[in-house]
């Protein structure tokens, strides 16, 4: 199969939503972990996109190499545990995903960096517990607790991503909040999108995932 999109957005920003849109224009989608709708090898049910992209990237070069059946990654993070991997945030693993796989075209979900930092302060424990005990790009242990920690630390990922595809056209950061959001995605990735909404929802407030 051939590598259509990967989303490099941050978790609450819309990849719940994103991986339905891709899934029901007819491509396989990789969301956060493998199921067995798209898993390919039943041994790899469950397992987190983002170790088996590592894996495929220091044994092979290409981190689809374990996931060569998927042709779109909307969520790739993982926090759980002591794992906290975060494959978005990596340059090199990137560069190596549009080395192997030329025509791969990349997402980057966002929203209102506060409208986000509240949604993860609402998910669980991941804005109050996990992100601020756990090691991750651009946030390190203890950092994450108040909304402005996490505000800075969401706009800088997306500033940095800006940067890094200046001049490309194979990215496009999009704003899932703008009603023009689905016709730009399908306009970027030269596909209809049959369905557009709103789904893994905080259960106190109406924010997407």
């Amino acid at each position: 199969m051939t590598l259509v999109a990967v989303n490099l957005g941050l978790p609450k920003s819309g990849t719940t939503t994103l991986a339905k849109a891709l899934r029901l224009s007819g491509l396989t989608v990789a969301d956060h972990r493998l199921r067995k709708r798209n898993a390919g090898d039943p041994a790899r049910v469950g397992a987190y996109v983002a170790e088996l992209l590592y894996q495929g990237f220091f044994e092979t070069g290409d981190p689809l190499a374990l996931i060569p059946h998927v042709e779109a990654i909307s969520e790739m993070s993982m926090l759980h545990g002591t794992r906290s991997i975060w494959p978005q945030t990596d340059l090199a693993l990137i560069r190596a995903l549009r080395s192997h796989h030329p025509g791969v075209r990349f997402l980057a979900t966002r929203r209102d960096s506060f409208a986000m930092s509240q949604s993860m302060l609402a998910w669980s424990n991941l804005g109050t517990d996990r992100l601020p005990g756990s090691g991750v790009p651009g946030l390190p242990v203890g950092f994450g607790v108040t909304t402005k920690q996490r505000e800075q630390w969401i706009a800088g990922h997306y500033a940095t991503l800006a940067e890094a595809f200046a001049g490309r056209d194979d990215y496009l950061e999009v704003d899932i909040a703008d009603p023009a959001a689905p016709r730009r995605i399908a306009a970027f990735l030269g596909r209809d999108l049959p369905w557009w909404g709103r789904l893994n929802a905080n259960p106190l407030q109406a924010d997407s995932a």
